[in-house]
């Protein structure tokens, strides 16, 4: 069960700072593994990829074979439910309208000067997508990672998913043709990683590397950051939620375990100033875990990371969570919008006592690929700007060029680079008259 804890005991703060605070990462030593991975992987390419893929996966392949064609997709799309295609399709056409609503419009103005100022936005070339494989894949995922990189114009999407023992899931291969995914290949772990990142013979480098994975996978995207971009390292499943009392306890108890059946390092707290409610949601708790099928992985999630808080108010609650900047929080009070106000760190926030976190994990719109760990206090959802840059355009007038120049050169010569002050300094004189000019 959770423990249970009240923000007015002397030893709250402690106990408080430890559970949030507790080492909720993978604990293997994985990254001197991942290292000899991704060099034999930057070193022989396809060989070494085949060869992981064999030995971890025990499946071989050969380069010809690693790329899944159009008619394997064909076929896993024929081979799913048409209702669960239904459902994606729904979904999809969500995210993507919810995504298309993110695209920033380029900036373009003259000054007082006559300088011409702007910013233009472009998609990156080439987006890989990591997507776990095997039987219990997430279609959800491919989804969430894919329509953004679309929606942003990226050309070239190349998905990566291992399919250990030849099993691979004919949904997300399904989803795969419905996001836009241009690319499949049945590779993962690091060496998929470092062959998207790298390049091989048969794999084209990409520029920013997406998707949740393993330690190795997390350990793997951590250094190839700088050759490639990547999305985040993300950690265990995280929910906070305020309660007032007015939401059916039951509905919070299995809000708590929607996330923490994702992993026994997941994370789960309610904050609420009712002591009865509190009681009410423990009982909820109790009553409905015997009927789960990912019982114990709930149980232990709890019993390590999850926590029933009393808090001295609604306000108290917010400012705790601003402190545990969650991956998901739902605010389960009568007048959630005056509490949003309250609200600086989280990822995504879910209002009133009918906004479930389970529905933003599918088919709401916004991206469920969200900060974790604290990461919330400097970091956002995916996005399409995640598969875009900005340029800055500078375009100086003569006029500009004066009067820029003086300052820029004045500047220059106070940092003592004085090639940077002549360089402005002459494009400071009126241009000379044309020969033959009167």
């Amino acid at each position: 069960m959770p423990r249970r804890l009240v923000t007015g005991a002397t030893d709250f703060a402690e106990q408080f700072a430890a559970l949030v605070a507790a080492k909720r990462e993978t604990e293997a030593d994985v990254d001197a593994a991942v290292a000899s991975i991704l060099d034999e992987v930057r070193r022989r390419g396809d060989a070494a990829v085949l060869d992981y893929t064999k030995r971890f996966d025990r499946l071989t392949l050969t380069a010809q074979t690693m790329r899944i064609g159009a008619a394997e997709i064909a076929a896993a799309v024929d081979a799913c439910a048409r209702d669960t295609l239904d459902a994606l399709r729904f979904a999809a056409a969500r995210i993507e309208d919810y995504h298309r609503r993110q695209m920033p419009d380029d900036l373009d103005y003259v000054d007082a000067v006559g300088t011409r100022l702007g910013a233009r936005w472009r998609s990156i070339a080439a987006a890989g997508l990591y997507v776990p494989g095997g039987t219990a894949a997430y279609p959800s995922s491919v989804l969430m990672n894919a329509i953004p990189a679309r929606v942003a114009g990226v050309p070239r999407i190349a998905m990566v998913v291992p399919s250990p023992d030849g099993v691979l899931n004919p949904l997300v291969l399904a989803a795969a043709s419905l996001a836009g995914v241009t690319e499949i290949y049945r590779i993962g772990g690091a060496q998929a990683v470092g062959a998207l990142a790298y390049g091989t013979a048969t794999i084209a480098a990409v520029d920013k590397i997406v998707g949740p994975g393993n330690a190795y996978v997390a350990a793997a995207k951590r250094r190839v950051f700088g050759t490639v971009g990547i999305d985040m390292i993300a950690g265990p499943s995280e929910i906070l939620i305020i309660g007032d009392g007015s939401t059916d306890p039951e509905w919070i108890a299995m809000d708590l375990f929607s996330q923490a059946e994702h992993d026994e390092m997941a994370q789960a707290i309610l904050l609420t100033p009712d002591r009865e409610y509190r009681a009410a949601v423990l009982a909820a708790i109790e009553r409905l875990l015997p009927s789960m099928p990912r019982r114990a992985i709930i149980e232990t999630s709890l019993a390590s990371r999850g926590a029933l808080v009393l808090v001295r108010d609604l306000e108290q609650a917010c400012a705790i969570a601003n402190r545990v900047a969650p991956e998901h929080l739902e605010i389960s009070t009568r007048e959630p919008r005056r509490w949003l106000a309250h609200i600086r760190h989280a990822g995504s926030i879910f209002l009133g006592s009918f906004s479930s976190e389970a529905l933003g994990d599918y088919c709401a719109g916004p991206n469920h690929v969200l900060p974790t760990s604290r990461t919330a206090r400097f970091s956002s959802p995916l996005g399409v700007a995640d598969f875009q840059k900005r340029s800055s355009v500078i375009e100086v007038s003569a006029v500009g060029a004066r009067t820029l120049g003086a300052t820029a050169a004045r500047l220059a010569r106070g940092e003592g680079l004085v090639a940077h002050a002549r360089s402005a300094e002459l494009r400071m004189a009126p241009p000379a008259a044309p020969e033959g000019a009167a």
